[in-house]
């Protein structure tokens, strides 16, 4: 109840002192600090994910700001040879502003990627973009079917309506690439489970489904029985090692993580970077209110 009370007040609070909290879990405010975080997590034979963060932007100036980021992002991170891809979210590009200039946009980083034979992950945000969303995946997975994937949230209670809706885009030698993951947003009861045991119910369920399937997932947990899980149904399907991922965001338990490099896992690590950290750290939080004590632990260190 404390750790949530606090967690509730941090977004009120000065940015400086959010920061404490914030420089665990986020590469750096610039290029150079991403790079140095994806060489170090390539050397300890973990594969990342590169985000920058920002999301519903006002203007498309800054649509087309960050889309130009994104590409000299790509050039960068590809010149300076780190094994990861990209994470991209919609409203970044305006999509609340204009469907088309964000889908322009998104398609020029995705070219861009696949120029490198590489691949652009779609983030998925709260449920009124879930539509719109899907809508872009679809479009760009039809002209780039290697080099883009999109996430789902087992959270929502339309997650496995869309899982067999998109079927008709999966083919076994080029399959459908999804990140799945609990789901962040606060969403009203009757589009979201709310309680944990339910929403883990439904992303074991989810998860089975994709590997029934032969969906490549990305299992985006820090929920040890979610990973148990997972890895009993990867045994249970004898699902070939190059055939799914494990992901977790920079700087959250680092032990468990270890675990699953050690044990011949891919883990892929989403590195976020960018001067937009705030609203990512504080939503964190929110998500997870036990990080309070990662904020107390920074404090007592920098006295």
């Amino acid at each position: 109840m404390i750790n949530r009370l606090i967690a509730n007040t941090i977004p009120l609070l000065p940015e400086r002192f959010v920061w404490l909290f914030s420089r665990s879990y986020i590469a750096g405010e610039d290029v150079d600090a991403a790079m140095a975080a994806c060489r170090a997590l390539n050397t300890d034979g973990i594969k990342t994910t590169i985000d920058i963060l920002g999301e519903f932007i006002r203007s498309l100036d800054e649509a087309r700001r960050n889309r130009d980021e994104y590409l000299a992002l790509i050039e960068t991170a590809q010149s300076a040879g780190i094994d990861g891809n990209y994470s991209v979210k919609p409203t970044m590009f305006g999509l609340l502003i204009d469907t088309e200039v964000c889908y322009a946009h998104i398609r020029d980083i995705v070219a861009k990627a696949a120029d490198y034979d590489n691949f652009i992950r779609i983030d998925m945000e709260d449920s009124g973009c879930v539509d719109p969303e899907i809508d872009l995946f679809r479009r760009l997975k039809a002209e780039f079917p290697k080099n883009v994937g999109l996430v789902l949230q087992a959270y929502l209670r339309r997650t496995k309506s869309d899982l067999d809706n998109l079927m008709d885009l999966h083919n076994p030698d080029v399959p459908l690439n999804f990140r799945l993951c609990k789901g962040i947003y606060a969403e009203p009861r009757r589009i979201a489970f709310q309680r944990h045991e339910k929403i883990n119910f439904h992303f074991l369920e989810d998860l089975e489904l994709i590997l029934q399937k032969g969906i490549y997932p990305g299992i985006a947990t820090h929920d040890r029985a979610l990973v148990d899980g997972a890895l009993k149904l990867i045994e249970r399907y004898q699902v070939p090692r190059d055939r799914y991922e494990f992901q977790m965001l920079y700087g959250v338990t680092p032990e468990l993580r270890r675990s699953i490099v050690d044990a011949g896992h891919t883990m892929r690590v989403y590195v976020p970077y960018g001067r937009h950290w705030f609203g990512y750290s504080t939503r964190r939080l929110k998500e997870n209110p036990k990080l309070v004590s990662s904020i107390v632990k920074s404090l007592l260190l920098n006295r």
